[in-house]
């Protein structure tokens, strides 16, 4: 194997300890990354109305498909707990400063008769009625909008980002500049901008949701999730 960069390639400074490792610097971000090839029902604090199921798909690229059970509103809350298999535990801060990286592949079955969360927000079991703070896409029932939320103390600021379609995967990502700007993104594309005004001040969970819009049963395929913060 031969290689333009002979010494290896590393943003750390020279003085670092890191800075003779052959690899960019893992610790410069703190990083959480899942492509799903496993699921383990402990890591993630589950609010459920219906009989639903999560699991992995057998599918290419590893897939969890989180799927309802059949009656109106039944839906799978699902946010970070660590393993812990007791409480939601939220890791994550939004920091002048500090940059911030999220992206999600993912599709739902019916993208207008249900709702639908993927993002951060605080310790909530019901995201339906209203989420404090966070910074989350959501696509709400009837429609087929899906909107980039940024949301402090009730107060948010919504921004479209999507179209939807029935059973069709997106990549949505969003990326905060450390200063006063989110951009939004669909398939890799920059798509809009949204301020930094109602950004959250507290800690946040990692979390997604899906909820019957009509009485049949809906689902959500995640093929993978990446969410970084850089510490400095």
């Amino acid at each position: 194997m031969s290689s333009n960069f002979l010494s290896g390639v590393t943003q750390a400074a020279e003085s670092n300890p890191l800075g003779s490792f052959v690899i960019p610097d893992p610790t410069a971000c703190h990083t959480w990354f899942d492509d799903f090839d496993d699921y383990v029902a402990a890591e993630w604090t589950i609010t459920e109305v219906g009989s639903g199921t999560r699991a992995v798909g057998d599918l290419d690229g590893g897939v969890l498909v989180v799927t309802n059970a059949a009656a109106d509103n039944d839906h799978n809350y699902l946010q970070w707990s660590g393993a812990t298999n007791a409480a939601t535990v939220e890791t994550w801060k939004f920091e002048a400063g500090k940059r911030f990286w999220f992206k999600a592949r993912l599709k739902i079955s019916d993208a207008t008769e249900s709702d639908a969360f993927m993002g951060l927000y605080v310790t909530d079991t019901d995201p339906i009625g209203a989420i404090i703070d966070g910074v989350y896409f959501h696509k709400t029932d009837g429609s087929t909008t899906c909107n980039l939320v940024v949301a402090a103390s009730s107060t948010a600021t919504t921004t479209a980002v999507a179209t939807l379609a029935d059973d069709t995967y997106v990549t949505l990502a969003f990326f905060y500049d450390g200063i006063d700007k989110f951009e939004a993104y669909l398939n890799d594309n920059r798509v809009a901008n949204s301020v930094a005004t109602n950004m959250p001040s507290t800690e946040l969970a990692l979390s997604f949701a899906i909820q019957n819009g009509a009485g049949a049963a809906k689902s959500m395929s995640i093929d993978y999730i990446f969410v970084s913060k850089a510490r400095d």
